[in-house]
C-alpha cells in the first residue's frame, strides 16, 4: 500500500480527491431521499433523476476545481479549506433547488438543505478518515520516533496537534510543572507530573523529549535538559509561536557584562594614555599576536602608527584572523602588516625575522597560560614559556633590537605551579639580559588576570550560566587582581616607552577582587538569581570545587613590596633580586637536560626550584621537598 501511494504523482492524487466529491453527490442524494422518503422511496429513483443527478455531478467537479479543493493537501485541511468545501455545498444546494422545481420532483421541500448539510458532512469526514488511514500507511512503513512533550502551555499544544499530522513522529504525553494540569487531557494527551519522566520514558518507550517552554529561562531549560539527558533520550527544545514571528527574541542573551562594572576600582584605561611614543615610525614584533593579549595589543600598537607591524603566532587560524582584522583597521595607515607563521623556540625561524624586517621593539606575549593546562603538560610549558623566551632574548639581543618588553603574570609572585614558575623563570632571564645588554632595553609588564581574555573567570562564568550553572569556585575566599584588556595593552605600551632597563612593571590595580563576590555579581548582571540557603528558587547555583594544582589563594604582584614611581603616576616599578648569570645558566642546563629526557616531574622540579630560588638566597623560605627534588640545585 505505501508503496502504491508513493507511487501515485500529484495530479493523480488531485483526481482521486476530485473524484471523491464528484461520487459523494449522488451518495448525498440518495441518502437525503432515503431520509425523506423512507420506505416510499421509488426502487427507480436513481434512474428516474440521473440527468439531475449528472448535471449536479458535472457542477461539482466543475466548482470544486475552481475552489481549489483537489489541490489542498489532506493534512492541511482545516477550517480555511472546509470553508471551501461549505461554499460548495452551498452552491450545489441552490442548484438543487432549481433542478427540484415543484416539491416531491426529485426531493420535498427540505431536501436540497439537507443534502448540503449530507454532502459537507460527508466531505470533511471522507478527508478525515483518509488521512488517518495514509497516516497508519505511511507510519507503518517507516520508523516512528515516539515523543514525550515537556511543557502543557500553549506552545506545547500547539506543538503536540502539529505533530499529530507528522508521517514519523507521535506525541505520547505530556509532562508540566503545574500541578493543576497533572491528570488533564490537552490536545488529546495526558499530562504527567515530572516525577514520573523516567517510568513515562520506560513505558512508552520514548525516543525524544521536546522541551516547549519557551518563557522558562535559559539556566532553568538547560538543567531541566541535562537530567533528560541522563535518561538517555534525545532532547530538544522549541521557541514560542510569537518569538517564530518576531514579537520575542528566539534565544534570551544574556546581558552584557561590562569589564568596567567587574574590577571594583576605577578604570584606569582612559587615565593611562596611549603610550605611543617608542613605536611610531618603528618596525614592531609582537608574539602570541593572535592571543587575547597580543591581539589587542597588536590593535593598540597600530593605532601608534608604526612603520611595520610584525605578527607571530603559532595557530594559524589565530593568526589568519588578526591579520585580516589589522587590514582591515590599517585603512590608508602607512603600515606594513606582516603575519609569520611559526614558534618563538625556532631559533633559526627568529633570528630570520629580526633580520629581514628589521626588528626595533619586541613585544613578547607568546606564552602558554593556562594554569590546569601547563600542570598537565610540564614540558610544553618548560619548552615555551622558559626556552622560548630565552631564545628569542638571547637573539633579540644579538640583533641588537631597541626594546624588548615580556608579558608576565601575577603568578609569577612566589609561584606554586608550572605555569608560574616558568613565567617567573621567564621574567629572571629578562632581568639577566638587562644587566649584561649594553644597547638593548630589557623590562617585564606584570600583568593580573585580564578580564574577557581567553580562559578567564567572566567568559567561563558565562558559558556556564547558558548551561543552566552551577558556576563553578575553586574557594570560597580566593582573591585576585583584575584588569581590563585596554589597561593590560596600555600598560605594555607605557612599559616600552619609559622601560631603562631591569624593571617589572605593575598597574596600580588597588585592592584584590573576591572571586566569590564576582561570581554573584555577573550571574545578577546576567539576569538570574543566586541559588543558596537564603534563595532555595534561585536560578543559578555557586558550587565551590576546591583549588586546582598550581593555583593559589591569593595571588601578589610583587615579591618584596617595594614599589618606584615611574613617569606616570599609574604605573610602578617592583624592585626585586634576581638570579646571578651562573645560577640562571644551571637552571637553563637542568631544564633542558629535563626536557630533552621527556621527564616532566623533573621539570616541575626544576623549574620550582629556580624560580623560588632567589627568595630562598633573600628570605630562606624556599619550601625544602621542592628543593631536595630538584637536581639542578645539585
Amino acid at each position: 500500500m505505501l508503496g502504491f501511494v508513493k507511487w501515485l504523482s500529484r495530479p493523480q492524487k488531485q483526481a482521486i480527491i476530485l473524484a471523491l466529491d464528484v461520487v459523494l453527490v449522488p451518495m448525498s442524494m440518495l441518502s437525503t431521499a432515503v431520509l425523506q422518503y423512507g420506505s416510499g422511496l421509488s426502487p427507480t429513483w436513481l434512474l428516474d433523476n440521473w440527468l439531475a443527478i449528472a448535471l449536479m455531478m458535472a457542477s461539482c467537479a466543475a466548482l470544486s476545481v475552481a475552489l481549489g479543493l483537489p489541490r489542498i493537501q489532506m493534512k492541511s485541511y482545516e477550517m480555511s479549506a472546509m470553508g471551501r468545501s461549505a461554499i460548495l455545498a452551498a452552491v450545489l444546494t441552490v442548484l438543487l433547488s432549481l433542478l427540484n422545481g415543484r416539491p416531491g420532483t426529485i426531493l420535498l421541500t427540505t431536501g436540497p438543505v439537507i443534502f448540503g448539510l449530507n454532502f459537507l458532512f460527508l466531505s470533511a469526514a471522507c478527508r478525515l478518515v483518509l488521512l488517518h488511514v495514509l497516516m497508519r500507511v505511511y507510519r507503518g512503513g517507516q520508523p516512528m520516533t515516539r515523543v514525550l512533550i515537556y511543557g502543557a502551555g500553549t506552545t506545547g499544544m500547539q506543538l503536540a496537534l502539529a505533530l499529530r499530522t507528522h508521517a514519523t513522529i507521535r506525541p505520547q504525553a505530556f509532562v508540566d510543572d503545574n500541578a493543576v494540569l497533572h491528570g488533564l487531557t490537552v490536545a488529546g494527551l495526558r499530562v504527567h507530573p515530572p516525577q514520573k519522566l523516567a517510568a513515562l520514558i520506560a513505558d512508552l518507550e520514548i525516543d525524544r523529549v521536546i522541551l516547549a517552554m519557551p518563557s522558562l529561562n535559559s539556566p532553568r531549560q538547560a538543567q531541566i535538559a541535562r537530567r533528560i539527558a541522563d535518561l538517555e533520550v534525545e532532547v530538544q527544545s522549541v521557541p514560542s509561536f510569537s518569538q517564530l514571528i518576531g514579537e520575542e527574541e528566539i534565544v534570551a542573551q544574556l546581558a552584557p557584562v561590562l569589564p568596567t562594572t567587574l574590577l571594583g576600582r576605577t578604570h584606569l584605561g582612559d587615565q593611562l594614555g596611549s603610550g605611543c611614543e617608542g613605536y611610531r615610525g618603528r618596525s614592531v614584533l609582537i608574539t602570541g599576536a593572535g592571543g587575547s593579549i597580543g591581539s589587542e595589543l597588536c590593535r593598540q600598537v597600530l593605532n601608534c602608527r608604526p612603520a611595520r607591524l610584525v605578527l607571530m603566532e603559532l595557530s594559524e587560524f589565530a593568526l589568519y584572523s588578526i591579520e585580516s582584522e589589522l587590514r582591515a583597521l590599517a585603512g590608508k595607515l602607512d603600515c606594513t602588516i606582516v603575519p609569520v607563521l611559526g614558534t618563538i623556540t625556532d631559533r633559526r625561524q627568529v633570528r630570520h625575522v629580526l633580520e629581514l624586517h628589521q626588528i626595533e621593539v619586541v613585544l613578547h606575549a607568546a606564552a602558554y597560560k593556562h594554569v590546569p593546562m601547563v600542570e598537565a603538560n610540564p614540558l610544553a610549558g618548560v619548552t615555551n614559556n622558559v626556552l622560548g623566551t630565552n631564545t628569542l632574548a638571547r637573539e633579540a639581543l644579538d640583533f641588537g633590537v631597541e626594546r624588548f618588553i615580556l608579558v608576565s603574570s601575577d603568578k609569577a609572585v612566589r609561584p606554586v605551579g608550572v605555569m608560574g614558575a616558568t613565567k617567573r623563570l621567564a621574567e629572571l632571564i629578562v632581568a639577566d639580559l638587562a644587566r649584561e645588554s649594553p644597547r638593548t632595553v630589557f623590562a617585564t609588564v606584570r600583568f593580573g588576570n585580564v578580564l574577557g581574555s581567553s580562559g578567564s573567570v567572566i567568559p567561563r562564568f558565562r558559558e556556564q550560566i547558558l548551561r543552566g550553572g552551577p558556576v563553578t569556585l575553586t574557594h570560597p575566599e580566593i582573591t585576585r587582581y583584575f584588569m581590563t584588556a585596554q589597561e593590560a595593552t596600555r600598560l605594555v605600551l607605557w612599559a616600552g616607552t619609559i622601560a631603562k632597563g631591569g624593571e617589572i612593571f605593575v598597574l596600580d590595580m588597588g585592592r584584590p577582587v573576591r572571586i566569590a563576590d564576582l561570581a554573584r555579581q555577573v550571574i545578577e548582571t546576567s539576569g538570574y538569581s543566586v541559588r543558596d540557603r537564603s534563595n532555595p528558587e534561585g536560578d543559578i547555583e555557586i558550587a565551590v570545587i576546591g583549588l586546582r594544582p598550581g593555583e593559589k589563594l591569593h595571588e601578589e604582584l610583587s615579591i618584596t613590596g617595594e614599589l618606584q614611581p615611574t613617569r606616570h603616576d599609574k604605573v610602578f616599578a617592583s624592585v626585586e633580586a634576581g638570579l646571578s648569570g651562573f645560577e640562571l645558566a644551571r637552571a637553563l642546563h637542568a631544564l633542558r637536560k629535563a626536557v630533552a629526557t621527556g621527564d616532566g616531574d623533573q621539570a616541575v622540579a626544576d623549574a620550582l626550584y629556580w624560580s623560588r630560588r632567589d627568595l630562598a638566597v633573600r628570605e630562606a623560605d624556599i619550601n625544602q621537598p621542592v628543593a631536595e627534588r630538584g637536581r639542578g640545585a645539585t
